[in-house]
Protein backbone atom coordinates (compact mmCIF):
# COMPACT_ATOMS: atom_id res chain seq x y z
CA UNK A 1 0.00 0.00 0.00
CA UNK A 2 1.29 2.93 -0.98
CA UNK A 3 2.30 5.55 1.92
CA UNK A 4 -0.45 8.52 0.47
CA UNK A 5 -2.92 6.27 0.81
CA UNK A 6 -2.16 4.52 3.79
CA UNK A 7 -1.68 8.01 5.25
CA UNK A 8 -4.57 9.68 2.92
CA UNK A 9 -6.39 11.30 6.09
CA UNK A 10 -4.01 13.39 7.71
CA UNK A 11 -2.49 14.75 4.25
CA UNK A 12 -5.88 15.67 3.19
CA UNK A 13 -6.50 17.25 6.40
CA UNK A 14 -3.31 19.27 5.36
CA UNK A 15 -4.43 20.22 2.21
CA UNK A 16 -7.92 21.31 3.21
CA UNK A 17 -6.03 23.71 5.55
CA UNK A 18 -3.89 25.02 2.61
CA UNK A 19 -7.36 25.49 0.98
CA UNK A 20 -8.66 27.55 4.00
CA UNK A 21 -5.07 29.67 3.84
CA UNK A 22 -5.74 30.56 0.58
CA UNK A 23 -9.36 31.27 1.27
CA UNK A 24 -8.16 33.55 3.70
CA UNK A 25 -6.15 35.55 1.24
CA UNK A 26 -8.66 35.92 -1.32
CA UNK A 27 -10.38 37.31 1.30
CA UNK A 28 -8.13 39.72 2.28
CA UNK A 29 -7.35 41.40 -0.48
CA UNK A 30 -11.25 41.57 -0.96
CA UNK A 31 -11.41 43.78 2.21
CA UNK A 32 -8.50 45.50 0.89
CA UNK A 33 -6.14 44.55 3.94
CA UNK A 34 -3.08 45.82 4.64
CA UNK A 35 -0.08 44.22 2.07
CA UNK A 36 1.53 43.48 5.20
CA UNK A 37 -1.03 41.15 6.57
CA UNK A 38 -1.42 39.53 3.19
CA UNK A 39 2.51 38.95 2.79
CA UNK A 40 1.92 37.25 6.11
CA UNK A 41 -0.69 34.97 5.29
CA UNK A 42 1.42 33.99 1.80
CA UNK A 43 4.33 33.31 4.02
CA UNK A 44 2.25 31.10 6.43
CA UNK A 45 0.86 29.23 2.72
CA UNK A 46 4.40 28.50 1.74
CA UNK A 47 5.43 27.31 5.29
CA UNK A 48 2.53 24.69 5.02
CA UNK A 49 3.23 23.70 1.67
CA UNK A 50 7.00 23.21 2.31
CA UNK A 51 5.86 21.29 5.49
CA UNK A 52 3.51 18.83 3.25
CA UNK A 53 6.04 18.26 0.68
CA UNK A 54 9.06 17.60 2.93
CA UNK A 55 6.62 15.31 4.16
CA UNK A 56 5.57 13.63 1.31
CA UNK A 57 9.33 13.82 0.23
CA UNK A 58 10.55 12.25 3.20
CA UNK A 59 7.83 8.99 2.79
CA UNK A 60 8.86 8.64 -1.09
CA UNK A 61 12.50 8.45 0.17
CA UNK A 62 11.46 5.90 2.76
CA UNK A 63 8.95 3.66 1.08
CA UNK A 64 10.23 3.60 -2.79
CA UNK A 65 14.13 4.72 -2.39
CA UNK A 66 15.02 2.57 0.86
CA UNK A 67 12.65 0.16 0.48
CA UNK A 68 12.66 -0.65 -3.32
CA UNK A 69 12.08 -4.22 -4.11
CA UNK A 70 14.21 -3.85 -7.26
CA UNK A 71 16.93 -1.89 -7.82
CA UNK A 72 14.86 -0.65 -11.61
CA UNK A 73 11.94 0.20 -8.95
CA UNK A 74 14.89 2.16 -6.61
CA UNK A 75 16.22 3.88 -10.02
CA UNK A 76 12.28 5.10 -10.92
CA UNK A 77 11.94 6.41 -7.53
CA UNK A 78 15.13 8.82 -7.95
CA UNK A 79 14.43 9.81 -11.04
CA UNK A 80 11.05 10.45 -9.85
CA UNK A 81 12.65 13.11 -7.14
CA UNK A 82 15.01 14.15 -9.50
CA UNK A 83 12.73 15.93 -11.57
CA UNK A 84 9.92 17.14 -8.95
CA UNK A 85 13.53 18.75 -7.72
CA UNK A 86 14.13 20.52 -10.51
CA UNK A 87 11.01 21.85 -10.95
CA UNK A 88 10.68 22.97 -7.16
CA UNK A 89 13.76 24.33 -6.99
CA UNK A 90 13.30 26.79 -10.40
Amino acid sequence: MSHTIREKTKLLSRVRRLKGQMEAVERALESERPCGEVLQLLASIRGALTGLTGEILEDHLEEHVLQAETDEARRQAVDEISDVLKTYLR
